[in-house]
Protein backbone atom coordinates (compact mmCIF):
# COMPACT_ATOMS: atom_id res chain seq x y z
CA UNK A 1 0.00 0.00 0.00
CA UNK A 2 1.15 3.44 -0.36
CA UNK A 3 1.54 5.82 2.89
CA UNK A 4 3.60 9.23 3.53
CA UNK A 5 6.01 9.31 5.71
CA UNK A 6 8.83 11.03 7.39
CA UNK A 7 12.53 9.79 8.41
CA UNK A 8 13.37 13.22 9.86
CA UNK A 9 11.94 16.84 11.18
CA UNK A 10 11.95 19.54 8.78
CA UNK A 11 9.60 21.22 6.01
CA UNK A 12 6.79 19.69 3.89
CA UNK A 13 10.04 18.42 1.60
CA UNK A 14 10.62 15.65 4.10
CA UNK A 15 7.13 14.19 3.32
CA UNK A 16 7.33 11.10 1.05
CA UNK A 17 5.36 8.25 -0.62
CA UNK A 18 6.64 5.29 0.02
CA UNK A 19 5.01 1.28 -0.59
CA UNK A 20 4.64 -0.52 2.95
CA UNK A 21 3.33 -3.94 3.71
CA UNK A 22 -0.35 -3.62 4.64
CA UNK A 23 -1.36 -3.94 8.49
CA UNK A 24 -2.74 -6.80 9.77
CA UNK A 25 -5.72 -7.32 12.13
CA UNK A 26 -4.71 -8.74 15.75
CA UNK A 27 -6.42 -8.78 19.03
CA UNK A 28 -8.69 -6.06 19.27
CA UNK A 29 -7.37 -3.98 16.24
CA UNK A 30 -9.10 -3.47 12.89
CA UNK A 31 -7.89 -2.55 9.45
CA UNK A 32 -9.62 0.45 7.84
CA UNK A 33 -9.31 1.02 4.38
CA UNK A 34 -8.97 4.97 4.23
CA UNK A 35 -11.48 6.81 2.20
CA UNK A 36 -10.66 10.51 3.67
CA UNK A 37 -7.39 11.80 6.56
CA UNK A 38 -8.20 15.24 8.05
CA UNK A 39 -4.47 17.51 7.72
CA UNK A 40 -3.77 19.18 10.83
CA UNK A 41 -1.55 21.93 11.96
CA UNK A 42 -0.67 19.31 14.34
CA UNK A 43 0.37 17.51 11.75
CA UNK A 44 3.12 19.64 10.58
CA UNK A 45 3.96 20.18 14.39
CA UNK A 46 4.97 16.60 14.00
CA UNK A 47 6.79 17.12 11.33
CA UNK A 48 8.55 20.11 12.38
CA UNK A 49 9.25 17.80 15.54
CA UNK A 50 7.70 20.52 17.75
CA UNK A 51 4.54 18.90 18.70
CA UNK A 52 3.77 18.77 22.51
CA UNK A 53 4.48 15.27 22.97
CA UNK A 54 7.76 13.23 20.79
CA UNK A 55 7.02 12.42 17.58
CA UNK A 56 9.34 8.91 16.62
CA UNK A 57 11.35 8.19 13.88
CA UNK A 58 10.42 7.25 10.88
CA UNK A 59 6.29 8.49 11.05
CA UNK A 60 3.36 8.25 9.14
CA UNK A 61 1.42 11.15 10.29
CA UNK A 62 -2.51 11.24 10.24
CA UNK A 63 -4.73 11.76 12.98
CA UNK A 64 -8.51 11.63 12.03
CA UNK A 65 -9.78 8.80 9.39
CA UNK A 66 -13.03 8.25 7.95
CA UNK A 67 -13.25 4.69 6.36
CA UNK A 68 -14.54 1.48 5.26
CA UNK A 69 -13.34 -1.63 8.34
CA UNK A 70 -12.15 -4.15 5.82
CA UNK A 71 -10.27 -6.92 8.35
CA UNK A 72 -11.02 -7.41 12.10
CA UNK A 73 -9.20 -8.88 14.61
CA UNK A 74 -10.04 -12.57 16.58
CA UNK A 75 -11.04 -10.48 20.03
CA UNK A 76 -13.24 -7.52 18.06
CA UNK A 77 -16.44 -7.71 18.81
CA UNK A 78 -18.16 -4.48 18.35
CA UNK A 79 -17.50 -4.19 14.52
CA UNK A 80 -17.75 -6.25 11.58
CA UNK A 81 -16.12 -6.00 7.76
CA UNK A 82 -18.13 -2.99 6.04
CA UNK A 83 -19.21 -1.05 9.18
CA UNK A 84 -18.16 2.78 8.03
CA UNK A 85 -16.32 4.53 11.10
CA UNK A 86 -14.21 7.34 11.93
CA UNK A 87 -11.67 7.42 14.43
CA UNK A 88 -8.72 9.30 16.03
CA UNK A 89 -5.19 8.03 15.55
CA UNK A 90 -1.84 8.44 17.07
CA UNK A 91 -0.60 8.00 13.80
CA UNK A 92 -0.58 6.39 10.80
CA UNK A 93 -3.41 8.14 8.74
CA UNK A 94 -1.44 9.24 5.63
CA UNK A 95 -2.18 5.67 3.82
CA UNK A 96 -4.03 3.65 2.14
CA UNK A 97 -4.66 0.98 4.80
CA UNK A 98 -4.41 1.54 8.58
CA UNK A 99 -4.91 -0.15 12.02
CA UNK A 100 -7.10 1.00 14.70
CA UNK A 101 -8.13 -0.20 17.98
CA UNK A 102 -11.86 -1.30 18.15
CA UNK A 103 -12.35 0.80 21.40
CA UNK A 104 -11.74 4.29 19.56
CA UNK A 105 -14.20 3.59 16.05
CA UNK A 106 -17.31 5.47 16.19
CA UNK A 107 -19.70 4.20 13.70
CA UNK A 108 -20.53 6.81 10.85
CA UNK A 109 -23.89 7.63 9.69
CA UNK A 110 -25.26 7.21 6.66
CA UNK A 111 -26.08 10.71 6.25
CA UNK A 112 -22.03 11.76 6.60
CA UNK A 113 -19.68 11.18 3.76
CA UNK A 114 -16.23 10.37 4.52
CA UNK A 115 -15.09 14.17 3.72
CA UNK A 116 -17.43 15.54 6.32
CA UNK A 117 -16.36 12.99 8.91
CA UNK A 118 -12.83 13.28 8.45
CA UNK A 119 -13.65 17.13 8.76
CA UNK A 120 -15.27 16.29 12.58
CA UNK A 121 -13.38 14.80 14.96
CA UNK A 122 -10.25 17.26 15.84
CA UNK A 123 -11.52 19.73 15.17
CA UNK A 124 -15.02 19.32 16.64
CA UNK A 125 -14.17 17.62 19.57
CA UNK A 126 -11.89 20.51 19.96
CA UNK A 127 -14.42 23.01 19.35
CA UNK A 128 -17.02 21.73 21.10
CA UNK A 129 -14.61 20.89 24.31
CA UNK A 130 -12.92 24.49 24.52
CA UNK A 131 -16.38 25.64 24.22
CA UNK A 132 -18.61 23.61 26.88
CA UNK A 133 -16.00 21.22 28.77
CA UNK A 134 -13.74 23.42 29.45
CA UNK A 135 -14.59 27.20 28.65
CA UNK A 136 -18.03 25.78 30.89
CA UNK A 137 -19.69 28.91 28.39
CA UNK A 138 -23.06 29.56 29.46
CA UNK A 139 -26.21 31.29 27.48
CA UNK A 140 -25.80 34.38 27.41
CA UNK A 141 -22.11 35.21 27.48
CA UNK A 142 -19.33 36.41 25.05
CA UNK A 143 -17.17 34.07 22.97
CA UNK A 144 -14.17 35.25 21.38
CA UNK A 145 -12.87 32.95 18.20
CA UNK A 146 -9.27 33.36 17.13
CA UNK A 147 -8.63 32.57 12.98
CA UNK A 148 -12.23 31.88 12.48
CA UNK A 149 -12.56 30.95 9.30
CA UNK A 150 -10.02 27.98 10.18
CA UNK A 151 -10.56 24.43 11.00
CA UNK A 152 -11.58 24.60 14.51
CA UNK A 153 -12.90 28.22 14.53
CA UNK A 154 -15.64 27.79 11.50
CA UNK A 155 -17.18 25.01 14.10
CA UNK A 156 -16.52 26.87 17.34
CA UNK A 157 -18.01 29.97 15.84
CA UNK A 158 -21.54 28.06 15.05
CA UNK A 159 -21.31 25.79 18.13
CA UNK A 160 -20.64 28.99 20.66
CA UNK A 161 -24.29 29.78 19.17
CA UNK A 162 -25.95 26.52 19.23
CA UNK A 163 -24.94 26.29 22.68
CA UNK A 164 -26.34 29.93 23.59
CA UNK A 165 -23.55 32.27 23.46
CA UNK A 166 -24.84 35.74 23.29
CA UNK A 167 -22.42 37.21 21.04
CA UNK A 168 -19.79 35.87 19.14
CA UNK A 169 -16.33 37.90 18.27
CA UNK A 170 -14.21 36.47 14.99
CA UNK A 171 -11.01 37.49 14.28
CA UNK A 172 -9.21 36.70 11.10
CA UNK A 173 -6.85 37.86 8.86
CA UNK A 174 -8.58 38.84 5.21
CA UNK A 175 -12.33 40.37 4.49
CA UNK A 176 -12.76 37.25 2.40
CA UNK A 177 -11.71 35.04 6.14
CA UNK A 178 -14.20 37.23 8.26
CA UNK A 179 -16.63 37.36 5.52
CA UNK A 180 -16.88 33.76 6.27
CA UNK A 181 -17.03 33.70 10.05
CA UNK A 182 -19.89 35.87 9.38
CA UNK A 183 -21.82 33.20 7.51
CA UNK A 184 -20.94 30.88 10.45
CA UNK A 185 -23.19 33.19 12.43
CA UNK A 186 -20.13 35.18 13.92
CA UNK A 187 -21.65 39.11 15.79
CA UNK A 188 -18.64 40.74 15.42
CA UNK A 189 -15.72 40.26 12.82
CA UNK A 190 -12.08 42.27 13.64
CA UNK A 191 -9.02 41.85 11.21
CA UNK A 192 -6.26 40.37 14.05
CA UNK A 193 -3.29 42.22 11.44
CA UNK A 194 -4.14 45.62 12.85
CA UNK A 195 -2.87 47.59 15.42
CA UNK A 196 -4.95 47.55 18.27
CA UNK A 197 -7.54 44.81 17.52
CA UNK A 198 -7.98 44.21 21.31
CA UNK A 199 -9.20 47.48 22.28
CA UNK A 200 -12.00 46.60 19.68
CA UNK A 201 -12.61 43.44 21.49
CA UNK A 202 -13.15 45.35 24.52
CA UNK A 203 -15.04 48.06 22.69
CA UNK A 204 -17.38 45.70 21.26
CA UNK A 205 -18.06 44.00 24.78
CA UNK A 206 -18.92 47.95 26.21
CA UNK A 207 -15.50 47.57 27.74
CA UNK A 208 -16.74 44.53 29.91
CA UNK A 209 -14.44 42.15 28.21
CA UNK A 210 -15.16 38.49 26.91
CA UNK A 211 -16.69 35.42 28.81
CA UNK A 212 -15.21 32.43 26.91
CA UNK A 213 -11.82 33.40 24.66
CA UNK A 214 -10.48 30.61 22.22
CA UNK A 215 -6.55 30.96 22.15
CA UNK A 216 -3.96 29.05 19.82
CA UNK A 217 -1.39 31.32 18.60
CA UNK A 218 0.64 31.60 21.68
CA UNK A 219 3.22 34.81 21.77
CA UNK A 220 1.55 38.07 21.03
CA UNK A 221 -1.99 37.26 21.05
CA UNK A 222 -1.89 35.26 23.95
CA UNK A 223 -1.01 38.29 26.12
CA UNK A 224 -3.45 40.45 24.21
CA UNK A 225 -6.40 37.94 24.45
CA UNK A 226 -5.61 38.08 28.34
CA UNK A 227 -6.44 41.42 27.80
CA UNK A 228 -9.78 40.85 26.86
CA UNK A 229 -11.11 38.66 29.64
CA UNK A 230 -14.16 39.90 31.15
CA UNK A 231 -13.92 39.09 35.41
CA UNK A 232 -14.49 35.48 35.87
CA UNK A 233 -13.08 35.45 31.84
CA UNK A 234 -11.82 31.96 31.30
CA UNK A 235 -8.68 31.98 28.37
CA UNK A 236 -8.32 28.58 26.73
CA UNK A 237 -4.89 27.60 25.12
CA UNK A 238 -5.05 24.81 22.78
CA UNK A 239 -2.07 25.34 20.80
CA UNK A 240 1.04 27.08 19.81
CA UNK A 241 0.59 27.85 15.98
CA UNK A 242 3.10 30.88 16.34
CA UNK A 243 5.93 28.59 17.90
CA UNK A 244 6.79 31.25 20.57
CA UNK A 245 5.80 30.43 23.70
CA UNK A 246 4.38 32.45 26.73
CA UNK A 247 5.18 33.79 29.76
CA UNK A 248 2.97 35.39 32.64
CA UNK A 249 2.66 35.53 35.91
CA UNK A 250 -0.70 33.60 37.40
CA UNK A 251 -1.07 36.32 40.32
CA UNK A 252 -2.39 38.79 37.81
CA UNK A 253 -5.53 36.64 37.53
CA UNK A 254 -6.67 36.91 40.88
CA UNK A 255 -7.90 40.32 41.00
CA UNK A 256 -10.46 39.91 38.28
CA UNK A 257 -11.05 36.41 38.98
CA UNK A 258 -10.27 35.36 36.03
CA UNK A 259 -8.64 31.72 34.66
CA UNK A 260 -6.17 29.87 32.37
CA UNK A 261 -7.29 26.97 30.93
CA UNK A 262 -5.07 23.97 29.00
CA UNK A 263 -6.57 22.23 26.58
CA UNK A 264 -5.44 18.56 24.67
CA UNK A 265 -7.61 16.60 22.86
CA UNK A 266 -5.98 13.18 23.54
CA UNK A 267 -7.05 13.15 27.36
CA UNK A 268 -10.45 13.41 26.37
CA UNK A 269 -9.51 10.36 23.69
CA UNK A 270 -9.16 8.76 27.14
CA UNK A 271 -12.53 9.66 28.33
CA UNK A 272 -14.74 7.52 25.93
CA UNK A 273 -17.73 8.57 28.17
CA UNK A 274 -17.12 12.25 27.63
CA UNK A 275 -15.68 11.01 23.98
CA UNK A 276 -18.28 9.08 22.37
CA UNK A 277 -21.66 11.39 23.75
CA UNK A 278 -19.88 14.47 22.18
CA UNK A 279 -18.95 13.43 18.77
CA UNK A 280 -22.28 11.96 18.42
CA UNK A 281 -23.88 15.03 19.16
CA UNK A 282 -21.91 16.90 16.97
CA UNK A 283 -22.78 13.97 14.33
CA UNK A 284 -26.88 15.08 14.73
CA UNK A 285 -25.93 18.90 14.40
CA UNK A 286 -24.63 18.16 11.26
CA UNK A 287 -27.54 15.58 10.26
CA UNK A 288 -29.73 18.06 11.15
CA UNK A 289 -28.28 21.56 8.91
CA UNK A 290 -27.41 23.09 12.38
CA UNK A 291 -23.93 22.62 11.82
CA UNK A 292 -22.41 23.24 8.39
CA UNK A 293 -18.28 21.94 7.53
CA UNK A 294 -16.27 24.11 5.55
CA UNK A 295 -14.23 21.62 3.37
CA UNK A 296 -11.81 23.84 1.91
CA UNK A 297 -10.31 21.18 -0.45
CA UNK A 298 -9.26 17.36 -1.11
CA UNK A 299 -6.34 15.90 -2.40
CA UNK A 300 -4.86 13.16 -3.49
CA UNK A 301 -2.85 10.91 -0.77
CA UNK A 302 0.48 11.90 -3.17
CA UNK A 303 0.40 15.73 -2.52
CA UNK A 304 0.63 15.64 0.73
CA UNK A 305 3.51 18.37 0.56
CA UNK A 306 1.52 20.87 -1.39
CA UNK A 307 -1.18 20.12 0.89
CA UNK A 308 0.90 21.44 4.37
CA UNK A 309 2.81 24.22 2.23
CA UNK A 310 -0.87 25.52 1.58
CA UNK A 311 -2.24 24.57 5.25
CA UNK A 312 1.26 26.71 6.64
CA UNK A 313 0.82 29.45 4.43
CA UNK A 314 -2.29 30.20 5.92
CA UNK A 315 -4.29 30.94 2.33
CA UNK A 316 -6.93 28.22 2.99
CA UNK A 317 -9.86 28.20 4.32
CA UNK A 318 -11.79 25.35 6.23
CA UNK A 319 -10.50 22.01 6.63
CA UNK A 320 -7.68 20.23 4.21
CA UNK A 321 -8.53 16.42 3.40
CA UNK A 322 -6.27 13.97 1.92
CA UNK A 323 -8.20 10.54 0.08
CA UNK A 324 -5.92 7.87 -0.43
CA UNK A 325 -8.36 5.73 -1.57
CA UNK A 326 -11.02 7.48 -4.25
CA UNK A 327 -14.14 7.44 -2.73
Amino acid sequence: MKAIQFKEYGGPEVLNTIDVERPVATGRNVVIEVHAVGVNYADTARREGQYVVPTPLPYIPGAEVAGVVVEVGEEVTSVTPGTRVVTLLESGGYAEYTLADERGLIPLPDQIDYSTAAALPLQGLSAYHVLKTMGRLEKGETVLVHAAAGGVGTIAVQLAKIFGAGKVIATASTPEKLELAREMGADVLINYTEEGWEQQVREATGKKGVDVALEMAGGDVFYKTLKCLAPFGRLVVFGVASGEQSNFNPASLMARNQSVIGFFLPQIMRRPEILLPSIQEIFQYVIEGKLKLTIGGTFPLEQAREVHTLLQGRKTTGKLILEPINQ
